[in-house]
């Protein structure tokens, strides 16, 4: 509004902030984009982990056969060891994608900081203080989660905050409990959590913070600004974390540190779990059909499996392996060891029909990807077992027997 000189004296108007649009724009196409990384990263590590398979059962054989001590027997266990190292590469790639087959069990957010802080006091060095301040709820916080990986994605973060003081700061952990609520606008960068309770792990550094651009391309496989850095730490931390049911949250600016915040669902008390018992492989003399399209894994399977005693049927297709049910109706068969994906039909839509045509028949799913990545309708019942590819032989012998000694379930 102007005077009669046309002088502006007051703006008259309406205006709307349109900052929490803005960020859950940028929030879902840096989703989008994540995603569609995943989704490559996800496909190469699938078909790389059938060749280490193969080559890990093949060098388990030859080692075998020719003996660790002897020349050749050395230099197949050079190949076994770089196969190891490779299996380890794609298993990030995996758990970037959120498709990697973690082994999740209870525990309470508190125990995992507590059993790490000496590792992390050696890990950062004595000019770095490392303090804790955990959180004194009424009942303890307990999430699920791989506590392997979550240990690898804090001694990743650990070592970013290293570098980033260059030596000489401090690292503060922090444990806490949130409750997220649909609809909260201060909340906005959380959207894409479910309402509920969650443990929040906070790691604090006082080092030299990050700029935007930085921040924009952190989780992205490959991108680093260490000279040699892989690029795969955060990226496969954010794998790690949202594969959890959880999500990482940063804030950071130049000279003024960084804050990261890992959120995990809470959950309800400890579960008990299975171990495993160390020794040599298990035999056995039941008949397992291997139910395998790709032609290397399959045969290494089959070798594997009856060199452990067990009578073993060959079954390249679905086609192949349901004539062995309809054909021979009295041959009893323990176990299908079937990968997960197959042509035409999925490994999972077959176990429903040999559910209703062979009963007591065991399934063992082999695959590249994690079973809780699949559709909620893809998802294994409880006699179904998953065995994650690149497998061992004695990762084979030892799930392979696990699934046969389980206790039948009963049906009411």
């Amino acid at each position: 509004m102007r005077d009669r000189a046309g002088i502006a004296q007051q703006f008259v108007g309406s205006l709307m902030d349109i900052t929490a649009r803005k960020q859950l724009q940028d929030q879902v196409l840096r989703s989008q984009k994540m995603e569609a990384f995943g989704q490559l990263a996800g496909g190469v590590a699938h078909d790389f982990n059938n060749f280490l398979t193969t080559i890990l059962g093949y060098s388990d054989l030859a080692l075998d056969s020719l003996g660790e001590k002897s020349k050749a027997g050395r230099h197949v266990a050079e190949i076994r060891e770089a196969a190891g190292r490779a299996s380890a590469l794609t298993s990030q790639l995996m758990a970037f994608s959120r498709k990697n087959p973690l082994e999740p069990r209870v525990v309470e957010v508190n125990s995992v900081i507590l059993n790490m802080e000496r590792s992390l006091l050696r890990l950062l060095g004595e000019n770095i203080s490392v303090v804790c301040h955990l959180h004194r709820d009424n009942g303890s916080a307990h999430i699920r989660v791989d506590p392997g990986q979550l240990t690898q994605v804090l001694i990743n973060l650990a070592i970013n905050a290293r570098e980033a003081m260059q030596g000489n700061g401090k690292l503060i952990i922090e444990t806490s409990t949130i409750t997220i609520e649909s609809g909260r606008e201060d909340e906005v960068s959380l959207q894409e959590l479910e309402p509920g309770a969650y443990a929040v792990i906070s790691v604090i550094d006082s080092g030299s913070g990050m700029d935007e651009e930085s921040k924009a391309h952190l989780f992205e496989p490959f991108f680093t600004t260490k000279p040699e850095g892989s690029g795969l730490g955060l990226a496969t931390s954010y794998g790690i974390i949202r594969q959890s049911g959880g999500s990482i949250q940063i804030e950071s600016e130049p000279n003024h540190g960084t804050t990261v915040q890992i959120y995990l669902p809470k959950v309800a008390a400890p579960e008990r779990h299975y171990r495993k018992r160390s020794g040599k492989m298990p035999t056995g003399t039941e008949t397992i059909i291997v139910l395998e399209d790709d032609m290397n894994v399959r045969h290494m399977s089959i070798r594997l499996l009856r060199n452990l005693g067990y009578d073993v049927i060959e079954a390249p297709t679905i086609e192949d392996a349901r004539r062995v049910f309809t054909e021979q109706p009295d041959r009893k068969v323990h176990l299908l060891l079937t990968d997960m994906v197959m042509p035409r039909m999925s490994g999972r839509t077959f176990a429903d029909w040999l559910r209703t045509t062979s009963p007591e028949t065991r399934v063992l799913f082999a695959s590249g990807y994690l079973q809780e990545s699949l559709n909620p309708t893809e998802r294994a019942d409880p006699e179904m077992f998953f065995l994650a590819k690149p497998f061992t032989s004695e990762q084979l012998a030892g799930k392979v027997r696990e699934a046969l000694d389980q206790a039948p379930l009963v049906r009411l």
